[in-house]
Order: structure tokens, then sequence, then C-alpha cells
């Protein structure tokens, strides 16, 4: 199954039963899309379903680069017109039909294209992009028996999910970037997919990167950190570094500035876990440990730095200030942001215990 950040998962079986006896959804990956009599695109994240379109667009036109592409708009739309554009031409050439939001659907579309889903022909590509509401659902429903490939494009909401966006598009892009980077890139610009999008896009192809390629925190910063003055990764320099009075001041103005308390917490976690994970590691050169701890080399040496002062009591305590400030900043807890400042107050009086 297709995650909302385009990634796959394992899809039930096709046929498979499902609640309610719908018919169930072939999901395929966006990029993964191919023309087809019937293409779906289904939810509300527009940069994700322009995507799925341009993709069977282009792959269409590959094929064949004397396709026809039309576009019906549903609201709008005349009764007999999809049938119109679904001819075949007196030119020759294919066909490939978009209708664009199926929701918004008058009584003659649905009439038309429930009647054309009923048997479609095997000559003309029909793309049907649907916000996935309730509205003219039982047009989503006739395409999925009518056997339609289905793109997922929910919207993405959660601060996880963009971090899960921003590495699949960085791999889709034939670049890596470290998980800092990554989270620093969401802090940054993650407010709007199709900012993160263009964001990826542009650190892959005119950033100066590292020798391997990839993207580290200092060239997302070097780019995109003046769109915030100050990042949960900053905050949490200060807070494992024992300076309370500083990370109670960084994280005022992050707030003061439009951060939202949960990437916060992430960025202040991360932090702390890689000291864990580098405090219980063997000894050795930074450069053997990095795919056994999953850290860059340069990571691990400034992680060994800032270990300085801190104990295994001490970082037990930071682990439980931040588990429970994770949990209260996701809905556990009535002042998301009293219980980012009591974690920072917890962690830096932790080092040195």
């Amino acid at each position: 199954m297709t995650t909302r950040s385009g990634t796959t998962k394992t899809a039930a079986p096709k046929g498979a039963p499902r609640g309610g006896g719908k018919t169930p959804a072939n999901i395929v990956p966006i990029d993964a899309l191919e023309p087809a009599p019937v293409v779906l695109v289904v939810g509300g994240e527009d940069v994700l379903a322009e995507r799925a379109v341009a993709v069977v667009i282009a792959k269409a036109r590959a094929a064949d680069p004397e396709v026809s592409v039309e576009r019906i708009e549903a609201a709008g739309y005349e009764t007999g017109r999809l049938e119109l554009l679904a001819s075949p031409s007196l030119f020759g050439g294919g066909s490939l039909v978009v209708v664009e939001n199926a929701e918004a659907s008058n009584d003659a579309l649905v009439a038309d294209l429930t009647r054309y889903l009923s048997a479609p022909p095997g000559d003309v590509c029909l793309i049907v992009r649907h916000s996935g509401g309730v509205r003219a659902k039982g047009l989503v429903e006739a395409a999925r028996k009518a056997g339609a490939a289905e793109a997922s494009c929910l919207p993405i909401t959660k601060d996880e999910e963009k971090v899960d966006f921003a590495t699949a598009e960085f791999r889709r892009l034939g670049r890596k970037a470290s998980p800092q980077a990554i989270r620093a890139l969401v802090d940054a610009v993650g407010s709007d997919l199709r900012e993160l999008a263009a964001a990826c896009s542009q650190l892959a192809s005119d950033a100066v990167l590292e020798g391997d390629g990839r993207v580290e925190v200092d060239t997302v910063e070097l780019w995109f950190g003046g769109r915030v003055e100050v990042t949960g990764f900053k905050v949490a320099d200060a807070a494992v570094a024992g300076r309370a009075d500083q990370a109670l001041s960084l994280l005022r103005h992050a707030l003061a500035t439009g951060a939202d308390p949960v990437p916060l917490v992430a960025a202040i976690a991360m932090k702390v876990r890689g000291l864990a994970k580098v405090s219980a590691a063997r000894r050795g050169p930074a450069a053997q440990l990095a795919g056994e701890l999953g850290m860059a080399p340069w990571q691990i040496d400034r992680a060994r730095r800032e270990l300085t002062g801190w104990t295994d009591d001490g970082l037990g305590e930071a682990v439980i200030a931040l588990a429970a400030a994770d949990e209260a900043v996701k809905g556990g807890g009535r002042d998301p942001v009293y219980a980012v400042e009591r974690a920072i107050l917890r962690i830096a009086s932790a080092r040195g215990r």
C-alpha cells in the first residue's frame, strides 16, 4: 500500500474482503502508475494528486507522442462531453481524459461517468481525481469496481509524515539526506508540502553537498536557516549543554516565531537519543561505528564531545523527561508549551548527575 509520502507498503491481496462490502482498492505507488482504461487519484493533498496525474500523462506521451490530453471540470460538466472526448480521433493517436474535482460532479457527470465506468473502452485512459470526501463517493467505488489503479493522496499533516515525505523526495531525486538535515528542513519549510517539495528539489540540484552527495544539517541551515530564527536543534544543543536559561530563551523565541511544540520535542529527543547511543556503544573510530549506530562519523564525534558531564543516570533521566513531554504535546497534557519547558529544565539539570 502507498503511504502518504509515496513510499510502498504491502497491500492486501486483490479481491480480499474488506469491511462494508466495498470494492477493494488497487493501491499503486504514485511513481509506478501507468496509463490504463481507468486511473483513480484519491485524496486532498494537491501536490501528490498533481504528481500522480502528471506521471500518467508523461508515461502516456512517452508511449505515444500524439496522445491527446483533455480535462473535464466536474462542476461545469455538460451532458455528453465525456463520450465526445473519449471518442477516437479522426487524426489518430490515443486519448487521455482527466476528470478534475470529481467530488463536485453535477448530476450530468455522475450519470455519464457511471455509465462509462460500467464498461470502459480499452483505447482511452481516463483519470478520475477525487478529493476523498463523501460527495460523489459512488464514482470512486464505480472506478474501483472497474479495476482502476488507485493513487492514495491523503493530506500530510503530521510532522513525522512530512519527514517521511522529504526522505522519499530526496530518494526520488537520487540524493541522500541525514535525519538531522531532514528534520531541520521540515522545521524551516514544512508548513506547506509544495514548498517542502521545492526545497528538497533545490537542495538536490543546486546545493554544494558533502563529498558523498549527502545533504547535511549545515547545508540546510545555510540555505533555509533564515526561514526560522531558532530551530529545535539549537534549543536541544543548549539543553544538553546544561544551559537551561539559554535553552528556555531560545525555546520561547522559537514559539514566538511560529514553531510547534511537537517538532521541538522531536528535535530534542533526536539529540538525546544520539547521545545515549554513542554512550552505550563500544569505543572505536567513528567511521567504523557509523553503520552500526546509523549516524554519520561527524555526528558520533560531536556526540562524544557533548557527552562530557553526562552519566548513564543523567541520560536516563533525560529520556524519561522527553517521553513525558512527547505524550503531553501530543494530546496527553493541557499545556504543550509548559511540557516542553519542563522537559528542558529536567534535561539541563540532569547533566552532571
